[in-house]
């Protein structure tokens, strides 16, 4: 079954025709008609009405889909009695069967919603701010008289089947629910991949519009395993044979520019992506190499070991990292897109002598005027994000709170000013729905994409900050790991400072955290530096660096220690949190909680 349907963004939609005689709708009512076979629903009456030959198996020679095509047509001009009663039209007699014929009709229209539903319009790209707006306006106009144009054709036919169904009129979202304004960069010679030639066949994306609420369903919902690191190319046996199959979506990750290429069945995790990473300019793109590729939905038959179709990482030659993920339902999780652009992200600061962290930080600014600068290091499900946001809602007289990282940043050493400061990578965040306060998720529907809020850890994508907020480089002033695991005794703080390097290199370097179901791990779980994603697969070169970044976070008078978030123990998912928030004020001398 299609998952996804792709709209073309540059024809203007005015007329039923443009729906009733697509191969879309031919699609969509062959869906229902093999649905109804296989379940016996009530629909199969139906459809047996326009049966042509009971002994072949494909729908579309079995059944007349035409003749259905053309009854829809027929319906948004003359009533069910004056189509039964025409010698013109040559369909059986449905007046007598209205309540299934409405059933068709409200099936398809509700089989349209549920599609992943996405514009696309080839434009020159501009840098103008002006003319790149009225570029995504123009297409936001032809996407609405889209979802106008679909609301008016099913309308029209139930009226002129039965006029009780329309005592309420609700403009549901029927357009397409994501855009993307898509060119081909006039890249400089000495830019271009000798071994990546494909990549020069295939559209780019360089503007996203959204329709929300944004609501996806993908057939995954978490993420397995490590992704694989092997030290040897693999750009030059790539050849990807179809590109229109294939969009790429050029960003930036901190300093770092990714080419991220999705096959488009997958464009319901890619869209995500303009929520979460700075979209990259076509100024960049046309005189720099990128950093990494990462390429999504690649046939499995590419693999070498069946193992690697949901992650693996290549090492080229010239120090690139290439990161590969195989077409598959089970890798249909927007964790799979994220995790591996940031491990291909910490490589490379590994390879240039940094530290790459998995963790938050937010920069507090004290009624006094003081500013405070925490990171809260720890693996996914530790609780870094969620006592951040406890501190937003405990305290409404702070003055300011930045979320500088949400999930991954990377440290440097400023030796001459004595500092440890620290780097962003995402302007978005990608957390739990079920570890947020309810309020929180439905403020923010109108910027959020919900992936699977039906289902266990469903997620929200969601923008939070902006490029040059989280480049800028910012002094740490506490470093902590996230403990997530430990109940506190009574009267017990939730904060211990640790002053032993050895100490505290052995609590980072454990990373344990009691999994909460956000990947395949169940448990109290270890995972080196709680950071899966670049050190566990440089770890001897991770250590040296970590031991390095602790010696000056120390020397530095940096306040390292542990915070007991408790957010994975049964009970505490909104008070653990809530409750290291208040010791993390308190440590700041900040009396007013």
């Amino acid at each position: 079954m299609k998952r996804c349907i792709l709209i073309n963004g540059q024809t203007s939609y005015i007329g039923y025709s443009q729906i009733l005689n697509s191969n879309t709708l031919n699609e969509m009512i062959a869906e229902l008609i093999a649905e109804a076979e296989e379940k016996n629903t009530s629909l199969l009456d139906f459809f047996k009405l326009f049966l042509k030959d009971v002994d072949v198996v494909k729908i579309d020679d079995k059944y007349d889909l035409d003749a259905l095509k053309q009854l829809l047509l027929a319906l948004t001009d003359k009533s069910i009695e004056a189509v039964d009663g025409s010698s013109y039209y040559s369909f059986p007699k449905l007046s007598p069967k209205k309540e299934l014929l409405i059933k068709f009709v409200e099936d398809l229209f509700d089989g349209w919603r549920k599609k992943q539903r996405f514009i696309i319009s080839d434009d020159h790209y501009v840098s103008d701010l002006y003319e790149k707006t009225y570029k995504e306006l123009k297409l936001v106009k032809t996407n609405e008289e889209l979802k106008n144009l679909v609301l008016r054709l099913h309308r029209e036919i139930l009226i002129h089947i039965s006029d009780i169904r329309l005592k309420v009129l609700r403009q549901t979202p029927t357009g397409a629910q994501v855009g993307f304004l898509v060119d081909k960069p006039c890249f400089s010679e000495d830019v271009k991949l000798d071994n990546a030639a494909f990549l020069y066949d295939l559209d780019f994306v360089w503007s996203y519009t959204y329709e929300p609420p944004v609501l996806f369903y993908t057939r995954s919902n978490k993420r397995r395993g490590i992704f694989k690191l092997i030290d040897k190319p693999v750009l030059d046996r790539i050849n990807l044979e179809k590109p229109d199959d294939w969009l790429v979506f050029p960003i930036r990750v901190c300093l770092k520019t990714i080419y991220v290429v999705v096959n488009k069945e997958y464009l319901a995790l890619a869209a995500g992506l303009g929520n979460i990473f700075e979209p990259a300019s076509f100024e960049i793109l046309e005189n720099k190499k990128p950093d990494a590729i990462y390429i999504l939905g690649l046939d499995r038959k590419f693999f070498e070991k069946p193992a690697h179709y949901n992650g693996v990482i290549y090492h080229e030659e010239d120090g690139m990292y290439v990161g590969l993920v195989g077409d598959d339902p089970s890798i249909d999780y927007f964790g799979y897109l994220k995790k591996m652009i940031l491990t291909l992200h910490n490589l490379q600061i590994i390879d240039e002598g940094r530290l790459p962290i998995h963790g938050a930080l937010a920069e507090i600014k004290l009624k006094s005027g003081e500013r405070k600068n925490v990171m809260l290091v720890g693996d996914s499900g530790a609780g870094k994000s969620e006592t951040i946001d406890a501190l937003v809602r405990l305290s409404k007289d702070l003055s300011e709170l930045n979320i500088l990282v949400d999930d991954m940043g990377s440290l440097d050493i400023n030796e001459e000013e004595e500092k440890v400061i620290a780097y962003g990578t995402e302007v978005g965040a990608f957390v739990r729905l079920d570890d947020l306060q309810p309020s929180y998720a439905y403020s923010n529907m109108d910027r959020s994409i919900f992936m699977n809020p039906n289902r266990n850890n469903a997620r929200l994508i969601i923008p939070y900050s902006n490029y040059t907020e989280i480049i800028k480089p910012t002094e740490i002033d506490y470093f902590f790991y996230a403990n997530n695991y430990d109940q506190l005794e009574k009267g017990e703080d939730p904060i211990e400072l640790i002053s032993d390097i050895d100490q505290a290199l052995e609590v980072f370097s454990r990373g344990a955290r009691l999994a909460k179901g956000t990947t395949a791990e169940k448990g109290l779980t270890t995972s080196y530096f709680a950071n899966p994603f670049g050190a566990v697969q440089r770890e001897d070169k991770h250590r040296e660096i970590a031991r390095k970044y602790m010696n000056y976070l120390m020397d530095f008078g940096v306040k390292v220690g542990v915070i007991k978030t408790q957010l994975g123990l049964e009970g505490f998912e909104q008070k653990g949190p809530m409750i290291a928030a208040r010791g993390l004020l308190k440590l700041m001398n900040y009396q007013d909680i």
